[in-house]
């Protein structure tokens, strides 16, 4: 339990001591402290190349994903009528419009229908959820092979409220329907996350179920899209558009980064793997990260993600009203970056796991916990590290290293400012349409965005995530908070 509680409180001591070094440490040692930041820019520069390239690559990925019939590819498989794919869509307190349009977009998948089973994963605490998944049955549930409504019980000693328990119970429940009471084989189905307003591509299932009769160790895999919030990204605010657009090209670059690939948000894989690792725990928040590395544990490392070149569209944070969407970005933000809390579990299953490549482990461990740890520091060094040195050390600001350094710093920076201008094009690719009801000069304005991301970054990733670690430092616990849904 001390163990616990000591690497509860590091990612927290570590981000908020490297934050205030930039203080001490360019009163005390200048010298050092101008290295790092120029250090730090050119590894800022180093991970600027490397998205720009990734996201390049996938971009022509999936654009020539989504022209290929992948239903044409399934059929050369003798077995492909054996594949069965349960979809658990995640219901809380949404409005019904929402899971609505996911279920009419569920309808248009190349893949035969009467091969998806489809389970409303509805909470007890929202009883409404449960009625409107009963009148959509009604319609829309009789167009798939399965239809099945689940209901989790609101109160259950030692589980946490929220997505990752609602899964657990909804996955078992399936399984029993589907598996003991009807037959399904169980080593041809897949099992699919879905968020309420998760808005899969037309050909996912046909796309996925290729890659699960292609893979021999196709019970030891992760299947992920990429993950973008298209579904209203022309409806809100310029400043939660910029940290999304950002968000968006992150998720599309990180498909051909099979080394740093994690299932995120909406994911799929076997169900011979779910139920084989104990389905989702139910007392945690983040659940994508925790289901991946349980595996990855429980079956000695042999786990990975293999990417599905195929866009996942889901809904940013909205309100009505501007402020209120301001609020809702930085809660979802905030939920994300809780992340961190998993670190303590992931270093045990570390540490106590012998069997699993000793590189192949650490490699993974020092990714996520590198990207955990820099997630609100990022911000500080890049933006007002140059700064902040010569403002608390005068006397180093008349030095020859103390003139330079903003134009030094500057200078490596610009690099990014041409990788920044790719990903922007990249991402008004992929980005649909412009919808009737929005005005032209949203679009003139677009490319312009990018002058107040130094803004969003602060407001929308830097300080939610030392909101997160500095309360997993104190042991502020955080609770299950849904993000609203607006039609």
């Amino acid at each position: 339990m001390k163990r616990k509680r000591f690497l509860e409180i590091l990612p927290g001591f570590i981000s908020w001591n490297m934050i205030l070094f930039l203080v001490w440490g360019g009163y005390f040692f200048p010298v050092f402290t101008a290295y790092f930041i120029l250090s730090f820019d050119v590894f800022w520069v180093w991970k600027g190349l490397s998205l720009t390239l990734a996201a390049i690559v996938s971009h022509f990925r999936i654009k020539a994903s989504e022209k290929l019939d992948w239903m044409g590819e399934v059929r050369g498989f003798g077995d492909w009528t054996k594949v069965r794919h349960i979809v658990l869509l995640m219901v809380a307190n949404e409005p019904a419009e929402t899971y609505r349009k996911t279920l009419e977009a569920l309808t248009k998948q190349t893949f035969p229908l009467k091969q998806i089973a489809v389970v409303m994963a509805t909470e007890e605490r929202f009883p409404k959820g449960k009625e409107e998944a009963e009148k959509l049955g009604a319609t829309l549930g009789k167009k798939f092979g399965a239809y099945i409504i689940t209901v989790h019980p609101a109160n259950i000693p030692g589980e946490i409220k929220g997505k990752s328990s609602n899964e657990a119970w909804a996955g078992k429940e399936a399984k029993q329907n589907l598996v003991d009471g009807r037959a399904w084989d169980m080593n041809f189905i897949t099992i699919t996350s879905n968020d309420a307003d998760a808005i899969l591509h037309p050909q996912y299932f046909a796309y996925l179920t290729f890659k699960f009769l292609d893979d021999p160790h196709r019970y030891e895999k992760f299947w992920q899209p990429a993950i973008v919030f298209y579904n209203n990204i022309w409806r809100i605010p310029a400043l939660t558009r910029a940290i999304n657009v950002f968000s968006n090209v992150w998720q599309i670059g990180l498909l051909v980064r099979k080394d740093r690939l994690i299932n995120f948000s909406n994911y799929s894989s076997s169900l011979k793997l779910v139920d084989g690792i104990g389905y989702w725990d139910t007392d945690v928040i983040p659940e994508d990260y925790r289901i991946f590395f349980k595996a990855f544990f429980k079956l000695n490392g042999k786990v990975e993600v293999e990417p599905i070149f195929l866009p996942s569209s889901g809904d940013a944070a909205e309100s009505t009203s501007i402020w209120k969407t301001l609020i809702n970005e930085y809660e979802q933000k905030k939920r994300w970056a809780w992340g961190v809390s998993d670190l303590p579990l992931f270093i045990e299953m570390y540490l106590k796991q012998p069997r699993v490549s000793f590189i192949n482990k650490t490699l993974r461990i020092l990714r996520v916990t590198t990207d955990h740890l820099l997630w609100p520091v990022n911000w500080f060094i890049i933006t007002i590290g140059v700064s902040v040195v010569t403002l608390v050390n005068p006397v180093f600001k008349r030095t020859t290293l103390g003139f330079m350094l903003p134009q030094i710093s500057s200078g490596i920076l610009t690099f990014t400012l041409v990788f920044l201008i790719i990903l922007l094009m990249i991402e008004f690719r992929h980005r649909p349409k412009r919808p009737a009801d929005i005005p032209k000069w949203k679009i003139l304005l677009t490319p312009f965005e990018f002058v107040i991301m130094p803004i969003t970054g602060f407001f929308f990733n830097a300080l939610p995530g030392l909101d997160a670690h500095t309360r997993l430092m104190l042991g502020k616990y955080l609770e299950y908070r849904i993000t609203e849904k607006v039609e």
